[in-house]
């Protein structure tokens, strides 16, 4: 089978097509035929070897969709459709590849009315915007920032939150030509980060009340603003750090607000707070309130490009390896961002 494939963890130079042998069935696991993979921001820290138990040769990718071919012993079916995230791509075998063996707990159905280029979108993204805010308590009325509406985790937290009635959601564009693709989108309450601070911003827009919930994305200085953008009894999560690693806080910004701080990993997540999360996420999806957006779809022989796409141009939106190269064509062509409204 064909596989993108770590032989070093060096950077882009590091992937390669290569040829490895199709898995075995096994009865713990599902063996799914990938239809399509995501490109994230994990599978780039890999690559770079930002993880230090890590180790090549390695084939990349922690989310995707495909076909049940075997279901082992568990409730599924053969020939269903299932989405996907987990541990893979990290210290066994990820999606960048034809077939994977795939955990029960780790799947979950796929209806009619989701592509597969958009089922491959979801799931690193929108299971941790979801389980993130219901961490963080949210309910209908609270006030939600959620910085980088073009990252696919500010994205996704943003609709959720909008969709499942929050007062006001805010979020952040880190360019005003990032801005004005958020407002074409529909996308209220965006803080131009090129003309206005984010915690300008924010107390602009809340009136100096600050917001209940923020769930970050990008680390670095971001963190410490949107910590200061916390009102009394705030929750800031964080689970990300592509703006950078470390930061610096003011400590009053918890102890005065009464606020909290924590830290956020999709993979420690129990399967059944994964899969109450998938029970809130799919109607949205599927009914039309939470539309994905996509940015790009690429070959899956032209993985490295598409890493390096997402890493260094930050897109305004997802981007997805299709497997089936005449499939990819035609996906490219449809139109999979959200239109306002």
């Amino acid at each position: 089978m064909r596989a993108i494939q770590a032989g070093t963890l060096s950077g882009y130079n590091g992937l390669r097509q290569v040829e490895l042998p199709q898995p075995k069935p096994a009865k713990d696991r599902l063996l799914v035929r990938v239809a399509a993979a995501g490109v994230t921001p994990l599978d780039h820290t890999i690559l770079s070897g930002g993880l230090p138990r890590t180790t090549a040769p390695l084939v990349l990718g922690n989310e995707g969709v495909g076909v049940i071919e075997d279901a082992g012993d568990s409730s599924f079916s053969v020939g269903s459709r299932v989405m996907f995230a987990g541990p893979y791509g990290v210290r066994e075998s990820g999606a960048w590849q034809e077939w994977l063996l795939v955990r029960p707990e780790d799947a979950a159905l796929v209806p009619d009315a989701i592509d597969d280029v958009i089922a491959a979108s979801l799931p690193v993204a929108y299971l941790t915007a979801q389980i993130t805010l219901t961490l963080a308590g949210f309910k209908p009325g609270k006030t939600v920032l959620a910085p980088a509406i073009g990252g696919s985790v500010g994205n996704a937290t943003y609709q959720l939150a909008r969709a499942q009635a929050a007062g006001k959601v805010i979020s952040t564009a880190g360019s005003a030509a990032k801005a004005a693709r958020a407002r074409e989108l529909g996308f209220e309450d965006v803080i131009d980060l090129s003309t206005e601070g984010l915690a300008e911003g924010v107390r602009r827009i809340t009136a100096g009340k600050g917001v209940d919930i923020v769930i970050d994305g990008i680390g670095g200085t971001v963190t410490s603003e949107a910590l200061s953008s916390l009102g009394l009894g705030g929750v800031l999560i964080t689970l990300g750090y592509s703006a950078g690693r470390k930061t610096t806080i003011d400590v009053t910004d918890l102890i005065w607000k009464g606020a909290r701080m924590s830290g956020f990993s999709l993979f420690a997540q129990s399967p059944l707070g994964v899969a109450a999360a998938w029970r809130d996420i799919v109607p949205l999806i599927a009914g039309g309130s939470v539309k994905p957006v996509v940015e790009r779809v690429y070959p899956l022989a032209e993985a490295a490009e598409a890493l390096r796409h997402l890493i260094e141009d930050r897109p305004f939106g997802k981007v997805v390896l299709e497997h089936d190269p005449e499939k990819c064509a035609a996906v490219s062509r449809k139109d999979h961002a959200q239109t306002k409204g």
